[in-house]
Formats: C-alpha cells, structure tokens, sequence
C-alpha cells in the first residue's frame, strides 16, 4: 500500500487516519456495468492508484494526496484488467490542488485539468456538482464507489464495486479522530461489515446520497478500515464548490 501520512501518535494510543492511494471496497457488490459513467481511474502506468470524479469534460475532482508524476486518467471503464472499447485513456495537462492543502488533512481535494476533451456518450459523463450543499443529516444511507482492493489482506477487484455506508453526527468522528476531523468540510460516514465500505482511503472516490455526489474520500484508519469502530470520512464536496467553480471558469 502506498502511504501518505506519517504514523504518529494520538491521544489514547491511537495511530493516526491515513489517506492511501489503493482502491478498496470491501464486502458489498459489483456495480452495474457503466451504471455510473462519471466514474474516473487514476492510474501510474496500468496500475490503479485512486479513484476521482468527472464533473466536466475536461476536469476531474479527487483527492490532493493522489497526486503522482505520469498519472493518467480512464475514463468509461468497468473492468480495468481490460481494454473495454467504452474506455478512453486521457493525459492530465495540470495537477491543480487546493491552495490551502498542506500535505495533511484539511482541504485534500484537487482538480486534474484534461489534456483533452472526453467525448461523452453512455459510457462517460460528469455528474452534476450541487448548487447548494445543505445540511447532511445523520444516520443517511449513502453509497460508496470504487476499484481495488476488498479488504485489508486480501487482493484488489478489477470491476468497479459498489458498498453502502451511514453518516454520522460529527461529534461521533470528533470523538475518534479529534483535531484531525473538521466538521465544516469533512462528512463522517460508518462501516457496516454487513454493508461493506470503504477500505484503506478508496482515495478519492464519491459519497452518493440520493444519487448525489456529497463527499470525496479522504481518510480512514490505517490497518482498521473494516473495524465498525471507527468512522470513515469524506471531504464535503458542497463546501469546495465556490473553488472547483472559480478554477474551471479559468478554462
């Protein structure tokens, strides 16, 4: 796996939440094939380091921490062990991450500006960013998206799987994670072994409540990510729109 994030103590002996590159769904489903066409491989070479978002076509949302020398986009996939014909492989002209992002917790999300234009069909197309965020309430049912692995020890899926995860009140991810959680730009989510989840970062990969992009997946706990005990969280996606928005007007 690959780590982005140092190792250090917290309070009361925990480790500390790790954002990492590696997909992972664990437990849940494979997802209809190209039921969800916005869906996005970040990939170094052929291997698939992250998930990301198309929100227009030519820009994709994901995770700051993914950023990575030679990465290339695939766009229209489903299993990614193949060369599906759906498939379109695009070159990133501009790594573009949030001014504010330090390397840490906070504001981990970046655009990746398109070399070129996706050609949209049924295969491919952005989903629709939120005008209005509103309030997320706790205990919704939500779904999580993406490829890799399936669990802590256990190899990666080359089809795109699909899990669902409940919100949480933040206090409830205060609690665990303390200063590393901010409820102004993160969402808490919890694992449901039954349900499956997220698993080592799923990095990101979309929250989907009622079939809208709500969040980005941020962190999880390191080694822990099937643990029922410890939340999940997502970059709230409502929160970064007025800078996705300004940085496309660029373009």
């Amino acid at each position: 796996m690959m780590s982005f994030y140092s190792g250090v103590l917290l309070p009361f002996g925990f480790a500390s939440p790790e954002g990492a590159s590696d997909s992972g769904i664990v437990g849940g489903k494979e997802a209809k094939p190209h039921s969800r066409p916005y869906m996005a491989s970040l990939q170094v070479g052929k291997d698939h380091t992250c998930g990301g978002i198309l929100i227009r076509q030519d820009f994709v949302l994901t995770s700051a921490h993914c950023k990575h020398a030679g990465m290339t986009v695939v766009l229209g996939a489903h299993n990614i062990s193949r060369q599906e014909a759906s498939q379109q492989r695009m070159e990133v002209a501009e790594f573009i991450p949030h001014p504010q992002y330090t390397g840490e917790y906070d504001y981990d999300v970046m655009l990746l500006k398109l070399k070129r234009v996706a050609v949209l069909n049924k295969y491919v197309r952005p989903i629709e960013l939120l005008k209005k965020g509103g309030r997320i309430r706790a205990h919704l049912r939500c779904t999580v998206v993406g490829w890799g692995r399936t669990g802590e020890d256990l190899p990666a899926s080359k089809v795109l799987k699909e899990a669902t995860e409940q919100t949480q009140f933040d206090f409830e991810c205060k609690n665990i994670w303390q200063q590393y959680f901010n409820g102004t730009q993160m969402i808490c989510t919890k694992f449901d072994r039954k349900k499956g989840g997220v698993c080592q970062g799923d990095s990101g990969g979309p929250l989907l409540c009622n079939n809208k992009l709500r969040g980005l997946m941020a962190f999880t706990y390191r080694d822990k990510c099937s643990h029922a005990r410890y939340p999940h969280v997502f970059m709230k996606v409502s929160f970064f729109v007025p800078w996705i928005q300004s940085v496309m007007q660029r373009f």
